[in-house]
């Protein structure tokens, strides 16, 4: 009879053993469908995720991609280097400056049919430099801004204007004297003087040089070459400095129309009636099929 009672107690017990244990797998297979996954529990990876909104987590689409280019693009990589805005402006030059200062084109593939705007005699005046920049803006042109030493330093804020609106500057003398009747020492004093203060403003030196009333001389131009400078007068005078052609800017435009020429290399002045003739001058330039020369394109030499 107690052996009947033993076999009893011992099967009650390995009964309650084995739902217990049945117990305790349905319990973990409920956490596994909410969520709730023990941090000690291996994916099907073999790998152990981290704890929830680790940092460290990362997901197959979040991993990085052989086949991106380093910058992070779906463009495939490339052996080129990035093009920069500048790249334009330092192009290889397509024309060059001849012994009477025309432009000329380097090869046949380049247009022929162009001119080059220039100012001299700057900075003087806001107002007129703003009308004269927007109408070379209209007409998508850059110009050369011919300075003088003394005026930049009266007004350097002017020569900044110029130049944060894309113009170019050239070197026009500090005086706005004949050089051609001054020592050696004096003409590099002009010059050099020119060169210094436009690049303490500015941060970069003339690159083309104007002598005043177009005097030069065999001095002057070597002066000019030891400071790479190209050296220019003109082939085409609007004749906007007479007097006869004061508050006429008809008559300035018939003037530099009547010289016209492929290449004409254009001579003007900071003047209220060439601002006022600006706009129609450049209309008329456009509708004969000439184009504007950007001066950065021209070699700093004559040939």
């Amino acid at each position: 009879m107690v052996r009947t009672r033993t076999v009893l107690l011992l099967a009650c017990c390995l009964m309650l053993s084995a739902c217990g244990n049945n117990g305790a797998a349905q319990k973990q297979d409920a956490a596994a469908e909410g969520g709730n996954v023990p941090t000690t529990q291996q994916n099907e990876t073999g790998q152990v995720p981290p704890p929830s909104g680790s940092t460290d987590a990362v997901n197959e689409t979040d991993k990085p991609d052989p086949e991106l280019s380093a910058n992070g693009s779906q463009e495939p990589p490339t052996d080129e280097p990035d093009k920069k805005p500048d790249a334009v402006a330092s192009a290889k030059p397509q024309y060059h400056m001849n012994k009477v200062y025309r432009i000329v084109p380097n090869d046949d593939s380049v247009p022929d049919k162009v001119v080059l705007l220039t100012f001299d005699d700057g900075p003087k005046d806001k107002d007129m430099i703003n009308q004269l920049i927007d109408t070379l803006d209209k007409h998508e042109a850059k110009a050369i801004f011919f300075v003088n030493g003394y005026r930049v330093k009266e007004n350097p804020e002017l020569l900044k204007l110029i130049h944060d609106r894309g113009q170019v500057i050239g070197n026009h003398s500090w005086d706005h004297i004949d050089l051609k009747k001054e020592s050696k020492q004096n003409v590099e004093e002009q010059i050099g003087n020119v060169q210094k203060i436009v690049k303490e403003t500015i941060g970069t030196e003339p690159k083309f040089f104007r002598p005043p009333f177009g005097s030069g001389g065999d001095t002057v131009k070597a002066i000019a070459k030891d400071h790479d400078l190209l050296f220019m007068t003109w082939s085409n005078g609007s004749l906007d400095w007479e007097s006869k052609n004061k508050n006429k800017p008809d008559a300035v435009v018939n003037n530099v129309l009547e010289q016209l020429h492929p290449g004409s290399n254009i001579l003007m002045h900071e003047l209220p009636w060439t601002v006022e003739a600006l706009d129609s001058l450049l209309t008329k330039l456009e509708s004969k099929g000439y184009g504007f020369v950007d001066p950065g394109l021209i070699e700093p030499k004559i040939r």
